[in-house]
């Protein structure tokens, strides 16, 4: 790791954490060099996995994606930093879970973000749902809310 001073191609690891999920490492470094002190962060990656279109083309997988989906989704919504995280976390657990043959096709991708997104914020699952299921009008928007609200009232119902 360079150091982001002076450049410097060694630095020493001075701690050593797990955030509070355990999916991410937070590493304290100092730079051999000008003993500048900074922090990194590693994330697992999914790597090697390709992502079928609808169209039948292939690329590869891009985290991005479903980061920026799920950030225009959330807008305006009241989600820290660490809890989105968490979200792409789980979301990302669940595609490598499903995952058999390297290979995962974008409906998969977006039914796993709405299951999470429906448990997680009702209005970003009705957004993501908006523009992942391409509502014509607004009886299939409807048509989904309604399906939502009457979820929502039988859980509240077993909750009492």
């Amino acid at each position: 790791m360079k150091c982001p001073v002076c450049h410097y191609p060694e630095t020493k690891v001075t701690d050593s954490r797990e955030t509070e999920e355990g999916l991410t490492t937070r590493r304290r470094r100092q730079c051999l060099r000008c003993n500048f002190r900074f922090s990194t962060y590693e994330e697992v990656e999914i790597l090697d996995l390709a992502v079928v279109k609808r169209d039948g083309s292939k690329e590869p997988y891009n985290r991005e994606k479903i980061v920026n989906g799920l950030r225009k989704a959330l807008e305006k919504r009241p989600v820290t930093v660490n809890i989105f995280k968490r979200l792409v976390s789980a979301i990302e657990r669940d595609i490598q879970i499903k995952v058999k043959s390297g290979e995962i096709t974008t409906a998969q991708i977006g039914d796993i973000i709405m299951k999470h997104l429906r448990r997680f914020d009702q209005v970003a699952y009705i957004r993501f749902a908006s523009v992942y299921q391409s509502f014509k009008d607004a009886k299939a928007f409807l048509k989904e809310l309604n399906n939502l609200l009457s979820n929502h009232g039988k859980k509240n119902a077993k909750k009492k």
